[in-house]
Order: structure tokens, then sequence, then C-alpha cells
């Protein structure tokens, strides 16, 4: 008896901690734009004598889907953790660090430590879709 009292309340627990709330949705507006892409890694030599911390004070770890983005981007609405979207990539990184203010139309792609791949990924031109929140 006590069991199947156990069970029914961790159920009935369950169902109401998953279930979606209307308000708890986060719906984008989804903006595309050209930009440039290069690629970079928390080492000290490509950044400062601090490479883990980002511009934003976020820190970095390898594995995460981050980028950087120029300061025009900013403008346009590409601000601290917005969500990316980059041609050619299946996750979604988010904007966690920027750029020195002589880039324009150029995001960097954190790539971790991997120094190869960064410079086998070296500049191209790519296609990306930010989100935006409704009503903003």
């Amino acid at each position: 008896m006590i069991k199947n009292l156990y069970i029914a309340i961790i159920t009935i627990l369950v169902f109401f901690n998953c279930k979606e709330k209307e308000n708890d949705e986060v719906i984008y507006e989804w903006k595309t734009i050209d930009v440039t892409a290069s690629a970079y890694n928390s080492l000290a030599y490509q950044t400062n004598s601090n490479p883990s911390i980002t511009a934003f004070g976020d820190s970095l770890k390898p594995g995460m889907t981050c980028i950087a983005v120029s300061r025009d981007l900013l403008k346009m609405g590409l601000k601290h953790n917005t969500p990316v979207k980059i041609e050619g990539f299946d996750s979604i990184y988010l904007v966690k660090d920027k750029m020195n203010a002589r880039w324009e139309k150029h995001i960097d792609i954190y790539m971790g430590t991997d120094v190869k791949a960064a410079r086998d990924w070296g500049r191209r031109e790519v296609v990306i879709s930010y989100g935006v929140l409704k009503g903003e």
C-alpha cells in the first residue's frame, strides 16, 4: 500500500513538472545575414593573458558552441547570449564574446584549443541566422 502511494506521488510530480507551460516557451524571430567567419582558440597568443575569459566575462571551455561577433553586429541585435545558426553547422551557437572594433560583419567561431581545426576552417563567407525575442 505504501509502495503504491509513493509510486502515485512520484508519477504526479513527474507529470506536473514535465508539463510545458506557454509562458516558459521562448519564441524567436530569426533574422539572416551574410558575414565573414573565421575561427579562434582560447590560447594566450591569440587573445590575451587570460584567454578563457570573454569580453562579456564568460568562461570558455573546449567543447562549447559559442562565437565572438564584431561590434557592428552587436548593434544589429547579436547581443550577449543570442542564439545563432551558422551555415554548415548543426549546433546552435551563443554569442559569448565580442571582437576588436576594427572588424565589421564578422564572427569568430570558438574552437577550444584545437588550433588545427581553426586553421582548417580558415576564413569564409557564411550565412547566419540569429534569434531575436519577439517583441524586442
